[in-house]
């Protein structure tokens, strides 16, 4: 009898659930989603309700995480904060990918003047800090939720441009391509048909990473002012209430503080063991 062929996911699973630390972190991102989805169910109080008898009050069985200079619930504010950092993350990472393999692409099946002018776009993006350009950018459209979804998406994107470019670079001369160019496949039909799904795996791996990349940024924005606002709940607008009050009121700072280090640790986990997974050198 002949062995059962595995496919090529289902191998880079199996060698993913062999790393461990990458497989808590798999739980951690998978259990915030659950967090996000039932935040209703989970929160105890309003997350934007004041409450002028309950300010800053301590870790209690009433308040869990205690309450903030407003009086509103900490435990509330975080778990509806989950929310905000999981769909800036998510959103403005699908923007950028999307954006950087369009042009990646472009510039790594056609070449010549399309890869010229592309790759100097890539490198005008580049010379930019990232976070300063996104607040240059927010000062003049006003910071929300939406735009610093669309600012991050809008300003992130050359990093996986060059790396979708590299991978149509190796794989535009596979045998693969020129069958199809023979048959006479058009060049949007090879690109998205058969180049792309090969070369989608460094990709996943670096979403990975731009997820947690995103929410670090998010909060960062929060925390200066320049992010999501209030009332709205963020893990960096909670986080930025601890400076006033760090000296009678540590919660502020130890739980929103607590939640971005895991939050990006964990994805940065997964994203390690799905580069580990997917590196061809590692197999045996």
């Amino acid at each position: 009898m002949g062995t059962k062929h595995e496919s090529y996911w289902r191998q880079v699973w199996r060698q993913f659930q062999r790393d461990k630390l990458a497989v808590v972190g798999l739980i951690f991102v998978l259990s915030l989603f659950l967090v996000a989805f039932a935040a209703p169910w989970i929160a105890r109080y309003s997350p934007t309700a004041y409450d002028l008898n309950a300010i800053l009050l301590s870790p209690s069985m009433h308040h869990w995480l205690g309450t903030d200079a407003q009086g509103r619930d900490v435990f509330a504010r975080m778990v509806f904060g989950t929310r905000v950092s999981l769909s800036v993350g998510f959103v403005a990472v699908v923007l950028y990918v999307a954006i950087g393999i369009f042009l990646g692409a472009l510039a790594g099946y056609f070449g010549g003047w399309v890869d010229m002018v592309i790759s100097r776009m890539i490198e005008v993006m580049i010379c930019f800090p990232t976070f300063f350009l996104i607040l240059t950018v927010l000062a003049f459209v006003g910071p929300s939720l939406y735009n610093i979804m669309v600012v991050i998406g809008l300003t992130s994107w050359p990093g996986i441009a060059r790396l979708v470019r590299g991978e149509f670079f190796k794989l535009r001369g596979q045998d693969f391509v020129l069958a199809s160019r023979v048959i006479g496949a058009g060049s949007l039909r090879i690109i998205f048909r058969h180049i792309l799904p090969n070369g989608l795996a460094p990709v996943l791996v670096s979403s990975t990473f731009g997820v947690a990349s995103a929410i670090l940024v998010e909060s960062g924005l929060s925390f200066l002012g320049f992010g999501v606002q209030p009332p709205t709940p963020s893990w960096g607008e909670i986080l930025s209430q601890s400076r006033d009050f760090m000296d009678i009121a540590w919660w502020l700072a130890i739980f929103p503080g607590a939640a971005i280090f895991l939050t990006v640790t964990a994805y940065n986990l997964v994203g390690e063991g799905l580069r580990d997974a997917i590196d061809p050198r590692l197999k045996i």
